[in-house]
């Protein structure tokens, strides 16, 4: 009996022992990988970090969900926003046929050069960053998303708000990357709708050092007001050399300089600078608060920078998609292009037929006290501080 009784028992255990062992297989989640691409090296690598981070939130978040259907992993790839090293790690991303889909790209001459690949290999991403509106507008590519607005929508407002603060002389200095080319176009387009009159255009490599020729130019030619069109890096150089030449003219620069980086690279000389990007500041988004709150719970080392809720958005819109129609890119594309007044943390998301949101309030910037400040809630608008040459 004592034997019959062992063999019993051991073998009711084992039994047992499988059983719960097939109800754990059972229960484990199937993995699926998602990928970020932005700049997490080289003068913008703030933004993109911030992106990064923004995104790790979006998936771990998901992953503690009990609810999820499946475990996500996030592939995380630099693009050092260049063009080339964008189209590497975009062909190694999209190459990868267990990643699904991607959030990408901060900078527009690195998402435009991209397109193609992503299309090629038929892998859907939503841009969190870039700006340039061929990025969405240049091809019918279903795989093309985007989260956030275009330049065309920052320069119609930067040349009305511009204009109306009474500047009408600019000078004009853009890089000549297909981004600072785009904002030159919009910006010189609407300014002329408005009043505005640009009297010199000069435009300046990404890695240039030395503005001296072109800020003596501008110097001679009495301008209201510099519009740069161009990234953190270069806007820091270009307002200090200013400071140095005695150019008392008003800098305006884009969303490529809405950045904690840009005012702690010039100090005091930051006040007073005006920026203009799509999309409420954070306190004020629909998921703002929650956002920030998850953010600081989860102690990344750096901030979100001013694209970081876009990247959220963007990552969370693919998980939530993926969660819907399962882990297939085909399926995931055509479901994204099916996307009409979605709830997110930056407010509601409308892709048109070329995958662009449609949803897109640009804010106005005004650099105060070491601060990114919005216009209406600065002493600027109220009339206590002003504006150079007002």
């Amino acid at each position: 009996m004592t034997r019959a009784r062992t063999l019993f028992t051991t073998a009711a255990a084992l039994a047992l022992g499988l059983g719960l062992a097939a109800g754990n297989a059972a229960a484990a989640k199937k993995e699926v990988k998602v990928v970020f691409i932005g700049p997490l090296t080289g003068g913008v690598s703030a933004n993109g970090l911030g992106g990064r981070n923004s995104a790790d939130l979006a998936v771990r978040l998901r992953n503690e969900d009990p609810k999820a259907k499946y475990k996500y992993e996030m592939v995380v790839l630099d693009d050092e926003c260049k063009p080339n090293i964008g189209v590497q790690v975009a062909t190694k991303a999209a190459s990868d046929r267990a990643i699904i889909a991607g959030a990408t790209h901060y900078c527009s001459a690195v998402a435009i050069g991209t397109v193609d690949t992503y299309h090629k290999f038929g892998l859907p991403v939503i841009v969190w960053g870039a700006v340039l509106p061929d990025i969405t507008y240049g091809n019918d590519y279903k795989e093309i998303h985007r989260v956030n607005g275009t330049m065309i929508n920052q320069n119609q407002v930067n040349a009305k708000f511009s204009t109306g603060q009474g500047f009408r002389k600019f000078a004009v200095i853009h890089d000549t990357t297909d981004y600072g080319k785009g904002h030159n176009k919009y910006f010189s387009e609407f300014l002329a709708k408005d009043g505005g009159k640009i009297v010199g255009t000069f435009g300046v490599t990404a890695d240039q050092q030395d503005f001296n020729a072109e800020l003596t130019q501008i110097k001679s030619l009495n301008v209201d007001a510099i519009y740069f069109g161009g990234l953190t890096p270069i806007g820091v150089r270009i307002r200090s050399q200013m400071d140095k030449l005695g150019i008392k003219a008003q800098f305006i620069g884009t969303s490529g300089i809405v950045s904690d980086a840009f005012i702690e690279g010039l100090g005091p000389l930051a006040e007073g600078v005006l920026a203009f990007r799509e999309g409420a500041p954070i306190d004020k988004l629909p998921g703002g608060l929650f956002f920030t709150a998850k953010y600081a719970q989860a102690k990344y080392a750096e901030g979100p920078e001013a694209y970081g809720a876009f990247a959220f958005a963007a990552m969370n819109l693919i998980l939530d998609t993926i969660e819907r129609v399962g882990p297939d890119r085909k399926k995931v594309t055509a479901a994204l292009g099916n996307v009409k007044n979605v709830d997110s943390i930056v407010g509601k998301i409308s892709f048109d037929d070329h995958g662009q949101n449609t949803v897109a309030a640009i804010t106005k910037y005004v650099a105060q006290d070491g601060k990114w400040v919005v216009w209406e809630d600065s002493e600027y608008a109220s009339g206590k501080r002003k504006l150079a040459g007002r």
